[in-house]
């Protein structure tokens, strides 16, 4: 029923709370002088975990504790450091049992999906485990809790069955999900989501020339455009 989204001004940044309807006003739950990207709820919604820019280590994990009892008037707490290391992490995303965090981080040169425990998910923490295998981001857990899904980096989705007793966590290795590459516009920060039920993703489709198919740009050019403007809805209208 409510979303976050992160919203830039000049010299600031911040993450601002709004009714998924559009009613009301967006409410800022953080700002900060550094770039902030919201991901993931945990699933009490009670806790908001996000990346944040650090000038010596790239982006950084963090989660933002909520009071949610007010839902159209949350009231932030303190954010707590999940994750920092000398490489960029970003995306995380809480599993469905809140027990770990999904993230993509370039530590081995190249995008790839990791997990950890939370909260124990420092480097000093319970474990870490290696999920895609050649180059990923965007992870995605399934609602039933049985599956991991991430984007390849030429933009294929990904899955893995994994299975997490205590402080372990086994995930098979990945296979497609499908074949058909999709489009991703937004430079490595997710172009996909999957449906509650787990049996479709919402993408962007890719442009039909990019998928190496035969196709023809079209463009118009509109002439006196604001002569045109008028005739339709003349002044007073």
């Amino acid at each position: 029923n409510h979303i976050v989204f992160e919203s830039r001004s000049p010299g600031a940044d911040s993450l601002r709370w709004i009714r998924a309807d559009g009613a009301g006003e967006a409410r800022p739950l953080l700002e900060s002088m550094d770039t902030l990207l919201p991901y993931s709820f945990s699933p009490d919604g009670k806790r908001l975990a996000f990346a944040e820019s650090g000038m010596d280590t790239e982006f950084d994990l963090w989660t933002l504790p909520l009071d949610v009892s007010d839902l159209d008037h949350p009231k932030p707490g303190k954010p707590e450091l999940y994750l920092r290391t000398p490489f960029k992490e970003v995306e995380p995303a809480f599993s469905p049992d809140g027990r770990w965090i999904a993230y993509a981080s370039d530590e081995s040169g190249r995008n790839e999906v990791y997990v950890r425990s939370f909260p124990s998910g420092a480097p000093s923490g319970s474990g870490k485990w290696q999920i895609s295998t050649g180059g990923g981001f965007h992870p995605i857990w399934s609602r039933d809790g049985r599956e991991l899904f991430y984007q390849t980096l030429d933009n294929r989705i990904m899955v893995s069955t994994y299975a997490a007793k205590a402080d372990s966590f086994a995930a098979d290795k990945p296979r497609p999900w499908s074949n058909t590459p999709i489009f991703d516009p937004s430079a490595r920060r997710g172009s996909v989501d999957l449906a509650p039920d787990g049996k479709r993703f919402a993408v962007f489709p890719r442009p039909a020339a990019a998928a190496g198919q035969k196709g023809s740009v079209h463009v118009t050019v509109l002439l006196n455009f604001f002569d045109e403007l008028r005739r339709k809805v003349p002044v007073g209208k």
